[in-house]
Parts: C-alpha cells; structure tokens; sequence
C-alpha cells in the first residue's frame, strides 16, 4: 500500500500510544514523516526505531501548545522534506481527578495541550497548504487534517473532565475549521478513539485493575481495541479514499457508544 507516496505527513504526540502508530501506518504507506511530541527521550527512541524499518522520518521535540513551538515545527518540517500535506494532531494530556477537585490551572493546561496546540497548528498548517496549492497542478489535493481526540469527548467522564471538555471543544473545532477550510479543498475530520489501547487507557488499567474487565464488558465487540485500529481510521480519513467526506468525527470504540448502558450486563 503506499496511498501516500511523496507526501509529507506531521504527526504530534508522536512518541507513544495512537499517535506512534499513526506514524508507523504513514510510513508503511509511503509517507515522509515528521514526529512531533514534547517528550523528546521517547521522541527520539521512536525517531530511531521507525527510521531502523527504512521510515523516512524526522523527529523535533517541542511543546507544541506555545507559538513557537508551532511555528518552529512547521519550519522544520519544511526543512527536512519542503513542504506539507497531512496534519495528525493526537489529544494526549490527561488529568484523572474528581471534577470538584479539578482546579482552573490544570483545566487550563490541559486545554492548551490539547486543544490550543490543535488550533494554531491548523492555523499555520493550513496557511502553508493554501499558499502550496497556489502553484500547485490543477486537481491535485489541497491537503488533509485529522485531529485525534476521544469517545471521552462525547460522553460524560467526571473523574476526566478536563481531557473530556478538551475533546469536545477539538471536535467543535474540526467541524468548524472544516467548513471555513472546504472552499480550499482542504478536508478536516476527527477520530474519537474509546477502548482503545492508548498510553492513557495503559496506565489507568495500571492504577485500576477492574478497569480491564469493565471495559470490555461495555464493549459489544468483547475486547479493547489497539492502537493501530485507531490509526488505520486516521489513515482512512486522511486519505484520497475519504475526498468527499470532511467535518466528520469517527468513533472507534468496538461499538461502545451504541449500546444502552443498561444492556451493558448481557455483555
């Protein structure tokens, strides 16, 4: 499969979970990758780890929620491969507290992780996607966004009301960019993962051990989903196969979201 070939994909929150196997699944499909993510030691064993399976790959360390970091991903994505064709944003800043505990700073900061970041990174990304299709030939794509956020978005999740809020206002957020992006011929879609394998669901199944089984008594498909289930949705949606759909959120939940909750306990 190489639905991607000479195209030049960035990737945030790149170092682990949803947003590693994103990278994997692009490069596997010919892309030129560039990693982003704000945990640089894992970065960089992600960076060599794709690059030993013959990736063209980059890697930059930054925190993509401040101006700068944004503008200087962009610039060195475009350094490294010249310019832009697919941007995956991955919402991975979480805080696991009681909401009547959650304080304004951490709602904060984890609006900026998560949502901020997104919405200056489709700002700059999409100005240069505009200004490549200027010269452009005639019928080619525009460009592709894909933001990552969570069935947690659409569902209420108190003890992760942060992350949730975070993943609402993304999803608003693609929506929105996709209508004002369309006259461009640049398509905005979502992905909401939910029982998925991320980092996140690893280490609260860590600190919960019932969570395991909980969840996948709540899942009609009967078990948690992996991470490249999740990537192949972003791969879907970022690709030629999907030219005609934009503004849309996937979920990809094993069916989760569509079953009563109360018919949970046939499961």
């Amino acid at each position: 499969m190489a639905q991607f070939d000479g195209k030049t994909v960035i990737v945030t929150g790149a170092a682990r979970g949803v947003g590693r196997s994103v990278a994997r699944r692009m490069l596997e499909s010919g892309a030129k990758v560039m990693l982003a993510d704000s945990d640089e030691a894992k970065l960089t064993e992600t960076r060599d780890d794709l690059r030993g399976n013959n990736g063209n790959v980059a890697a930059f360390g930054c925190d993509i929620s401040q101006k700068f970091g944004v503008n200087n991903l962009l610039s060195a994505t475009l350094d490294a491969f010249d310019h832009i064709d697919v941007l995956v944003t991955t919402a991975t800043d979480y805080e696991r507290v009681d909401p009547l505990d959650l304080t304004a700073d951490a709602l904060e900061r984890v609006m900026a992780s998560n949502l901020r970041s997104a919405f200056m990174l489709t700002k700059i990304v999409s100005a240069k996607m505009i200004a490549q299709k200027e010269t452009a030939k005639e019928g080619s794509s525009a460009g592709s966004i894909v933001h990552v956020s969570s069935l947690a978005g659409q569902v209420a999740s108190p003890e992760i009301a942060a992350f949730s809020i975070s993943c609402a206002a993304l999803d608003q957020l693609t929506r929105s960019f996709a209508i004002a992006l369309a006259p461009h011929g640049i398509r905005v879609n979502g992905v909401a993962p939910g029982g998925v394998m991320s980092e996140n669901v690893r280490l609260a199944i860590k600190e919960t051990p019932d969570l395991r089984a909980a969840m996948m008594a709540r899942t009609p498909l009967g078990r948690i989903g992996e991470p490249k289930e999740a990537a192949d949705a972003v791969l879907f949606l970022a690709s030629q196969a999907a030219s005609f759909i934009t503004g849309q959120i996937m979920v990809v939940d094993g069916g989760r979201s569509a079953l009563d909750p109360l018919a949970a306990t046939n499961f």
